[in-house]
C-alpha cells in the first residue's frame, strides 16, 4: 500500500474528513515517526510494532559498476520489529 491509497481508504471509512484533512492528518504521523527516530528513540504502536534505529559499523564495500573498493562510513539505519499481533495475524492468514 502507498501513502496515497492509505489516504484514499482512510477517507472512505471516515466521510467527515476531506481528502486534504486526512492528508495532514497521515503527513504529521509519518513526520512525528521520523522526527522522533532522527533523535535515536523509538515509537510503539500497540498491536502493530516499534520503530527504532539500529547502527551500522563503517565497513569496506564494492563499487558494483566497477569493481573498486569504497569505504563506508559507519551509520544510523531505520528498524521495524512487528509486533504479537501482528505476527499472529500474518501468520495465520499466510
Amino acid at each position: 500500500m502507498i501513502r496515497s491509497e492509505l489516504v484514499q481508504r482512510i477517507s472512505s471509512h471516515h466521510p467527515a474528513l476531506s481528502a486534504r484533512e486526512v492528508e495532514t492528518i497521515v503527513s504529521t504521523f509519518f513526520d512525528e515517526i521520523t522526527e522522533q527516530l532522527a533523535r535515536n528513540g523509538r515509537v510503539e504502536i500497540r498491536g502493530f510494532g516499534a520503530f527504532s534505529t539500529r547502527g551500522r559499523d563503517a565497513r569496506t564495500g564494492r563499487n558494483p559498476r566497477t569493481g573498486q573498493s569504497v569505504e563506508v562510513d559507519a551509520k544510523r539505519v531505520p528498524y521495524f520489529k512487528p509486533g504479537k499481533e501482528m505476527r499472529t495475524r500474518l501468520t495465520c492468514e499466510g
